[in-house]
Order: structure tokens, then sequence, then C-alpha cells
């Protein structure tokens, strides 16, 4: 989508001299990079200069541009926090990525209640609580956890106490001697604060006092020959020991620390981080980054501090480097305003600091070497397999695909599907599905015709909205529009879709994969030109993988509406009587026979029900009476068929069975 009213030389003159972020776009009007500039005048124009050398990535980025935008800030430290907020919103395709973003578990001590709780937390948040971690594992949180509660018998509930003490009965920890049950007022707010210290206490890393008080209760316990007991005390004990041994590497000063060593392949790069703790090493995690091959380690780098700790909840004192980076001296800043406190970068250059880092690095190549293989796999199957498919049709840039389906049984209940996939991955926040509307009966040309025209008409609409800001892009979920289109069929399933496009006026290549007599792709249908396509490749495996889930996302729709279609009651088949008025008929009665025998005053005396409702239900089943009972008495209809059955004993009750499964059927 391409801007024909953007010059870019008439708009690099108005650019200000003030600190600022820009973003960059494409030919399809997506953002591909994003940076932040002490003066947006120079930096801008340092793109579209010839002279300059730019380097291999920037190079290319700067011929897909083709209009620019800006904002302006106050400081250059305002420009790299939005830096920052907008490349994680984006994913830029052209600035170093962190491929991990995940979120980090504590440990949170309500401190500020009466009755404290140990929770786990995603989050640190400023209030009045205490928080430990982060832990780079969620089961170790749930471990300690688990075991601070036996030790200490912590409560796990949301009551409000003092306040609602006594109110309800204990819950089952109380029985079970995992909880001291201060909502019954059975300890004291002085013993169990005394508990809560203790547990902060271990926290904090000081094991020796609950292990020496476990071992005093386990002796205790077995001189009293309460051997049960004896044994419990024993088991938390080993417990205590395991999870202190995780922690076994510590430094003597005991400050907060993140030690980062990384190691750089070609485009991949791996970044691993320790995390120290109060002087010990609670954890380790490694970071994908997804970078150029030209790039530097300190650029590498520098793009990981800004992301990562962008989002982390938590911030220690230190940061320990493997080298020097750009920027430093700013990042610190926005550190430290993020912290509240000092937050120093460091580069160590000897001792046990730099020791610690070299380590980090060595960690850092062992992960790389040994997911080198994988990852080259899992490119190969993804972006790969795209890079072949455009081979085979002659054609570059794809990077969306979007597959179609349609599923109906016999005609009913029509749905159609539409799966997304970018760089050959799924991106199943895109996926969308159709209830058809307008076509009944099993006509796979009409229904594709209708999924794909409110597909992009609703697209075309948002867009339009979009560019008078009348919405939020966030709440665009058919703006962006596909590379290529994949047809599950061949000629005709594509001359569908490229009627549609011509219709609405937009341009997009379609493809239709050719089936063979068993229903197996055996080759790809473009521009009225059937392509072979090789069964072993990457590429065949990748469009069979989009085939198989647009096929499974039709079905799964169409069977949840089928279910939903089944769970139904003669009841709402009558005028008026929605589902609160047929729960509360059915509250009311026992069984369909005494709906059918209530009167309308019976019936207009319910929860929901009017008089006008109550003579629609009595309306419907006397007019349904009326339709099925014979013409005659009750005796004359009864005599009919006893001699019905007399002369018929055999006929009769198939004629019955035929006439349910009709109904059946018909349902």
């Amino acid at each position: 989508m391409e801007n024909e009213f953007f010059d870019i030389e008439e708009e690099l003159k108005k650019l200000p001299a003030k600190p600022g972020v820009y973003l960059m776009h494409d030919e399809k009007d997506a953002i591909i990079y994003v940076g932040k500039a002490v003066k947006l005048k120079n930096r801008v124009r340092q793109y579209f200069q010839s002279s300059r050398n730019k380097g291999a990535k920037i190079e290319q980025m700067v011929t897909h541009i083709r209009r620019f935008e800006y904002i302006v800030t106050d400081s250059e430290l305002e420009a790299l926090i939005l830096e920052c907020n907008l490349i994680k919103e984006h994913h830029p395709k052209y600035n170093t990525m962190l491929m991990d973003d995940k979120t980090y578990p504590y440990i949170k001590v309500t401190v500020g209640e009466a009755f404290p709780r140990v929770m786990f937390s995603r989050t640190k948040k400023k209030d009045k609580s205490k928080y430990f971690g982060p832990y780079t594992s969620a089961g170790a949180v749930k471990e300690i956890l688990e075991l601070l509660r036996k030790v200490y018998r912590i409560r796990t509930c949301n009551r409000s106490l003092p306040k609602d003490t006594g109110k309800e009965r204990p819950c089952l920890n109380y029985h079970i001697h995992r909880c001291l049950a201060p909502c019954q007022g059975y300890i004291s707010q002085e013993a169990y604060r005394e508990n809560i210290d203790r547990v902060v206490d271990f926290l904090n890393g000081n094991v020796g006092e609950i292990t020496r008080s476990l071992k005093e209760k386990m002796e205790q316990a077995s001189e009293n020959m309460e051997f049960e007991r004896a044994m419990e005390y024993r088991e938390l004990l080993k417990e205590v020991r395991a999870i202190s041994q995780k922690q076994k590497m510590s430094q003597s000063d005991g400050d907060d620390r993140d030690v980062i060593g990384i190691a750089q392949k070609d485009a991949d790069a791996v970044v691993q981080v320790f995390f120290v703790r109060d002087g010990r090493l609670i954890g380790r995690e490694h970071f994908y980054m997804k970078a150029a091959a030209q790039d530097t380690t300190d650029q590498i780098l520098r793009d990981f501090l800004t992301q990562f700790y962008s989002g982390t909840p938590y911030l220690p004192r230190e940061l320990m480097l493997p080298c020097d980076i750009a920027d430093a001296a700013l990042i610190e800043e926005w550190l430290t305003e993020r912290r509240g406190q000092k937050v120093t970068i460091r580069v160590p250059k000897i001792g046990t600091k730099e020791k610690l880092v070299e380590l980090a690095g060595q960690n850092a190549r062992l992960v790389l070497d040994q997911d080198m293989e994988r990852i080259r796999r899992e490119e190969a199957r993804t972006v790969g397999a795209v890079r072949q498919l455009e081979e085979i049709l002659g054609v570059e840039g794809l990077e969306r695909l979007e597959a179609y389906d349609i599923s109906n049984i016999s005609g009913f209940a029509g749905v159609g599907s539409m799966v997304v996939y970018e760089q050959g991955r799924p991106k199943r926040s895109d996926y969308r599905k159709f209830r058809l509307r307008t076509v009944e009966g099993p006509n796979d040309y009409a229904s594709m015709k209708e999924v794909l025209t409110r597909r992009f008409v609703h697209g075309m609409e948002e867009n339009k909205k979009l560019r008078e800001k009348e919405m939020s892009a966030e709440y665009g979920s058919f703006t962006k529009y596909p590379d290529l289109i994949l047809m599950d069929g061949g000629k005709g399933q594509v001359h569908i879709a490229l009627e549609v496009l011509a219709e609405l006026g937009l341009q997009i290549p379609v493809c239709g994969m050719v089936k063979d007599d068993h229903h197996r792709t055996r080759g790809l249908y473009y521009e009225d030109v059937e392509y072979a396509i090789d069964r072993r490749s990457e590429c065949f495996h990748l469009l069979t993988r989009i085939q198989d889930e647009a096929h499974r996302f039709a079905i799964e729709y169409h069977r949840s509406l089928r279910s939903k279609g089944q769970v139904r009651s003669v009841l709402d088949d009558i005028p008026g009587i929605g589902p609160a008025r047929r729960k509360a008929l059915m509250r009311a009665f026992p069984s369909l026979e005494e709906i059918k025998a209530a009167t309308a005053e019976q019936l207009a005396g319910l929860e929901g029900m009017n008089r006008r409702a109550a003579e629609q239900v009595v309306s419907f089943f006397h007019k349904e009476e009326s339709v099925q009972k014979p013409s005659g008495s009750p005796q004359q209809d009864l005599e009919a068929v006893d001699n019905n059955m007399e002369k018929e004993p055999e006929q009769a009750p198939d004629r019955s069975r035929k006439s349910k499964s009709d109904h059946d059927m018909a349902n």
C-alpha cells in the first residue's frame, strides 16, 4: 500500500533538530524499523545519503522505505523509552529482536496485612508487600511455597482478617495440618507474625534456623515415640536441604546483579544471564536474539538490555557485561529511573567477576552450538519452506499466507475458516471463522465467495476507519492483507478468489493446491499454470500443514455448532420463550407433560412469565395436540390405534421407527 503522496526528499527538509523516535514504513505501510535520535534531522537524513557506509542490513532496509514518521520527545531518555515500547509493540523486521518475551515469577509476602500470605506472583508492584526473586522456574517457586506452607502453616485464603474471623468454618488446609486457621482465631496475630518473620528469613537465604528447628522437632517426636510425626519432620528436612542446595553458588558481597554473556554465529545470537540475588546464583536463563550477520556484539547487547529490562519487573543493582556498549550512560540513567535506585553497568576486567562473565559467555556458546542444528531445522521447516514456495511460483516477499476451507454436512450449518501463517509459522491470534449466511446447500464455490467477500470487505472498512482515526490499530483484526492466498483446490477455487478480489479492486496473488485422485496435493495452480511440487520438500510439508490446519479449524467450528444445535428443547420452538423463561418452566414443572397440562393462570405466575407468554405456551401445545391427534373421542382414538396394531402387528412399529428417524434427521 505505497503512499503516492509522500515525498521523502521534501519530508526530510521538515525534520526538526530535536530528540525523538522515527518509524520507517514499507510499501504495505508496515513498520519495518524503529530508531531513536538525539537530533531527528541529522539521524534520519543519514539513511538516504548514498555516500555513507551503512552496512548490508541498512542498505537493504532503505530500498523498502516508502515513508517515515517521527515522534518528538523532550529528551534522549524519553526517546529511548519510547523506542523500547514501539519495538515491543510492532516487532519491526529490521530491528534486532529478543525472541523470548517471558515474565519471571516472584514470591510475594503480603506483610501489609494483619495475617500475611505467601503467594506466587508474575508481577512486582509498588505496594506494601515484600517480593523475592525473580526465579527462573515457576516449578521452583511452587516447590518453595509448598515447603513453607508445610513447615509454617501459612494461610492461602483471601479472607479479610481479623474482620472475618469466625464467620466461616476452617478450610481443608486446617484439617490436613497445612494452616493454623487464623480465620478461627486459633493463633494470635503475634504468633502468626513470628512464623512470617521466619518465612522472610528463609527467603533471604538463611536456612540454618529452619534446619535446626526441624531437626529438634524430629528428635523430640522420636523421643516421644511419635514416629509418624518424626518421619514427617525428616521429609521436610530433606526438602529444605534439597532446595537450599540449588542455591549453593555464592559470593561474599551479597549483592544483586545480573551477569551477562553472549555468543553469536551469523544472524543467530544467544545471550546468557546469571541471576545473582543476595550473593547467591538463584538461576540462569538464555535468550535468542535475531540479528543481522553484520551486527556486532555490542549492538546486540545494547538491544537486549533495552528490550529485556523494559519488561522485567525486577532490576538488580548491577549489570555485568563482556564488553562496552553504545548509550551505556543513557541506559544506566533509564534503568536507575525504573528501579528508583542506582543501577550500574560494568565490564569487569580481572578477578572473579570477570571469570563469572566469561562463564556466562561459555554457557551461551554451549547453548548456541547445541541448538544451532535445531534452529536450522526449524528455519528450514518455516522460513526455508516459504522461500521454496517463492522459487516455485516466481514471486518475492511472501511473509503472510492465508488459507481458507469450507465445512458442512450435506449443506447443513455451513462454516468457513481462515488460518494465517507468518514466516512459515501459524499466527493463531489472526485465525477467523465464518458462519455462512447466504448459501444453502453444499455449494463450495458460493460458500468460498461469501467467506472471501466478507473477509476483504471487512478489512477495507477497518482500514478506512484506521485512516480516519476512528479505530485503534489493535482492534483491526482484518486490516493486514496476505501476500498470498492459498485455496484448498485448483482452477475453480482460484478463479472464485480472483473474481472476489477483482470486484473489490484488490491485487493479491492467489494459488490453488491441486489434488490427485487420492485427495493429496500433487501441484500448485498459479496464474493459469500448474506447477509440480516435490513431495519430499519442506515446501510440500508446509502446504500440507496449512491445509490440515485450515481443515481442522473449520471442522472444529462446525462440530461446535452442531453440538449447540443438538442441545435443544421443544420449548425453544415456542414464540416468546427464551432461555430465561425456558429455565423457569423447567424448574417449576418436573416433566414436559405437566407443562402441557398447566393452565395459562398457573404459567403466568412463574418468575419472568407474563400473561401473553403463558398463553403462547398453552396455545402452542394445544395446537400441537390438535395437529397430531386423529379426529374423534379419546376412546375412539385408542380403539383405532388398537385395531391398526391388530391388523398390522409388524408394520406399525416399523412406521413408528421410520417417523422418528425422519424427525431426527430433520432436526
